[in-house]
């Protein structure tokens, strides 16, 4: 594939080249770089020294939101713009990279439905799913340092075998997350130093049913079972939104209100319950991913 438009202008203007060749990666990914002090975002100190870029995917085909998503992202890994490259599979293919020059990927929450039929599924679903699990081929082979969330549970999940469905779907909202004795003991959740019970904030239709054997759950719910799962020594995903605070997820929810996550002339009801809870544990997933991999 060919890397074009900007994001390829400033992956060339870098290195001369493109980063990702025909996804030929390669399994000397390595270990964490030690971390040394940064630069700051929202007042907090970045404490990760990056070399090589993360990439997150993104396929939300909403302009404001996926903006807004991105930002979300850049605030809570404490990443610089020109740390994360951005790849909008829903309208463009994945750029072509290489596994050596990139630290990481981050894959967030969408508006498509991983198990929906596929004559049910717009062209663009349909490209970005086709890009996402090609990605994943090789993510999984390679043991590329991963992290999807919501939607990326979705998509991890069917990649690797699990039955993903609507039985434990969740309305918009924050719940009670646990992690299981292999979550207590999982190199991220301990570097973001989880509590055993935490509130994180979910909101979909679809969810694992159940996991192949391979996979390791680390956190699960009442309503939701599997929230969090681990699959290889660093691919990870989760079912709640690390990626969103309670205000970020109401202004989410707007711009979703027609989707199906809640009856809107529910909504401001919706959006008064979650504006009393306090969720600021799970962001802490993202900042520790890209400390644990940055490189």
């Amino acid at each position: 594939m060919s890397c074009t438009g900007a994001l390829c202008q400033r992956i060339e203007g870098t290195h001369g080249r493109p980063l990702w060749s025909g996804l030929a990666m390669r399994s000397d990914v390595g270990a964490p770089t030690p971390a040394t002090a940064g630069q700051e975002r929202s007042g907090r100190a970045v404490s990760i020294t990056l070399v090589k870029p993360f990439v997150q995917i993104a396929t939300r085909p909403e302009d404001d939101v996926a903006a807004t998503e991105r930002a979300a992202v850049l605030d809570f890994t404490g990443l610089a713009e020109d740390e994360l490259i951005w790849a909008r599979l829903d309208r463009d293919p994945f750029p072509d990279l290489r596994a050596e020059d990139i630290s990481g990927i981050i894959l967030c929450g969408s508006p498509f439905t991983v198990s929906d039929p596929v004559p049910d599924k717009s062209a663009e679903q349909v490209r970005a799913e086709k890009e996402i699990f090609r990605v994943l081929d090789q993510v999984v082979e390679h043991d590329i340092p991963f992290l999807g969330a919501c939607y990326g549970i979705g998509t991890l999940g069917t990649h690797q075998g699990a039955l993903i469905d609507k039985v434990y779907g969740e309305p918009l909202g924050a719940v009670e997350i646990t992690l299981t004795e292999a979550g207590q003991q999982d190199p991220l959740t301990r570097e973001a130093q989880l509590p055993q019970t935490f509130t994180g904030l979910v909101g979909h239709k679809e969810a694992v049913n159940t996991l192949p054997s391979h996979a390791t759950v680390l956190a699960s719910g009442k309503s939701s079972p599997v929230q969090m799962f681990r699959v290889g020594t660093r691919q990870y995903a989760t079912q709640f939104h690390p990626e969103l605070d309670v205000p970020s997820i109401i202004e989410r929810a707007r711009a979703y209100r027609d989707h199906g996550y809640f009856s809107p002339d529910e909504m401001e009801d919706v959006f008064a319950a979650l504006e009393h809870e306090v969720a600021d544990q799970p962001p802490r997933l993202l900042r520790a991913f890209a400390t644990l991999f940055a490189r």
